[in-house]
């Protein structure tokens, strides 16, 4: 039998009105901040996420799905978001639009080869903002702060903001010294991923998974210790700013993220449970993204919100959740020869804005009435027999048991007002 592959997973139709709210929620909060909707291609040319990634990052190591086209070119299904709308800002020139620019991406489908677990899928979706032109720290704490009140709308609470910088061009070349000096005297001890990213980027040290890296790894020198003024006066700003609007956060100097072109700003939005603190959203500055990919001096901002793990969350902390919606009425058709005048008045409904189906498959009325009992509509309408002569139809409340005969021009009325009541 043929089955999804590995790591992926249906969206039901019983399940889309859910990622149908999610989907309108973030689409409010976003506008709500002046960002736009941006739709860039599933498939990007690899050498995009190589220079904008970074080739020594996992994703680009291990995870990505490339493969070569008819043409032989080098193709990559995208592995985060943050790259292809790069890639459109520049190629559409909108960098020479009024500053900042302001982006989300919805419902956009990620695509990373790993061991597929519990809210990590091969293939998922993700929600994320990116924001270009902006160098003040406002623009990273607009962000954080429209998270915590997305988050808070949906029903998820006990949220806390961790927050670092890892500095900027200036100042990580004094932290990288007293980094690899520190590695180097644990190198017998490193796994061989990072002993080779040593060398070439040793911060991806800090973001290794291996338990024997992490324990080493927590007694490194602190980046925070080596900021240039700019970088510490910038996440002095930022601090305040959160302060300010009394968000919660501690500063964690092990954040760095798993992608090389962050600067400056990291983040983690965590919810805190019974277990283990659960990341969320993650996110950051990337002042040079735009110029490593072609365009002019342009820094950015922007997060990433996987949204099947929202979901997911939702549902393990029993959140109520949006009722799959219902039609409001199905028209049964007496026998046989009255299907056309059900079909007609299910069509007269859904014009006048009424959510209404009939029979398709020739069911008796008696099934008919069980199929809509499944429905769960309010309202049935019962099409032919003596009052299709009469110009007539009955129409039954199928919460109270009320019927009653009403002529084929005023059903229309009947159903709204009955609705309504």
């Amino acid at each position: 039998m043929l089955q999804a592959p590995k790591g992926t997973k249906d969206v039901l139709p019983q399940d889309s009105h859910l990622w149908q709210w999610l989907e309108s929620a973030m689409r409010k909060f976003a506008s709500l901040a002046g960002y736009q909707e941006i739709r860039t291609p599933v498939i990007e040319h690899t050498e995009l996420f190589q220079r904008g990634v970074g080739d020594t990052t996992d994703i680009v190591q291990k995870e990505m799905y490339t493969f070569l086209d008819k043409g032989k070119r080098s193709i990559t299904l995208k592995p985060e978001g943050t790259a292809g709308v790069v890639r459109a800002l520049i190629e559409n020139r909108l960098y020479a639009n009024a500053q900042p620019t302001k982006a989300y991406y919805l419902n956009c489908p990620i695509f990373r080869y790993e061991n597929p677990q519990s809210g990590r899928l091969r293939e998922h979706h993700q929600f994320g903002m990116e924001c270009f032109g902006a160098k003040e720290p406002s623009a990273e704490a607009e962000l954080i702060a429209l998270l915590i009140e997305l988050l808070k709308y949906l029903g998820l609470n006990n949220l806390e903001v961790s927050i670092n910088s890892i500095g900027c061009k200036n100042c990580r070349p004094k932290y990288y010294k007293a980094l690899v000096s520190y590695l180097r005297e644990h190198k017998d001890s490193l796994c061989k991923d990072c002993v080779e990213r040593m060398d070439r980027n040793p911060l991806r040290a800090l973001d290794c998974k291996e338990e024997g890296c992490k324990l080493i790894t927590k007694d490194a020198p602190v980046i925070l210790d080596y900021l240039c003024q700019e970088c510490s006066t910038h996440f002095e700003k930022l601090k305040a700013l959160l302060e300010q609007e009394q968000i919660k956060f501690t500063v964690n100097p092990h954040i760095v993220r798993g992608l090389d072109y962050y600067t400056k700003t990291v983040f983690e939005i965590i919810m805190k449970t019974g277990r283990e603190g659960l990341a969320l959203s993650g996110g950051g500055r990337y002042d040079y993204l735009v110029e490593e990919l072609g365009g002019p001096e342009m820094p950015g901002v922007g997060f990433g919100l996987g949204m099947e793990r929202i979901l997911m969350e939702l549902q393990n902390q029993h959140i109520a959740l949006p009722e799959e919606p219902h039609l409001t009425a199905y028209v049964a058709s007496v026998g046989n020869e009255d299907i056309p005048m059900a079909f007609h008045i299910v069509q007269d409904l859904r014009k006048a804005g009424i959510a209404a189906d009939c029979d398709h498959l020739g069911r008796s009325m008696k099934a008919q009435f069980k199929f809509a009992n499944k429905l769960n509509v309010k309202f049935v309408i019962m099409a032919g027999g003596e009052e299709k002569e009469r110009g007539t139809v009955r129409v039954r409340n199928m919460h109270t048991g009320e019927e009653k005969e009403v002529s084929t021009d005023n059903i229309i009325n009947t159903i709204i007002e009955g609705d309504n009541k």
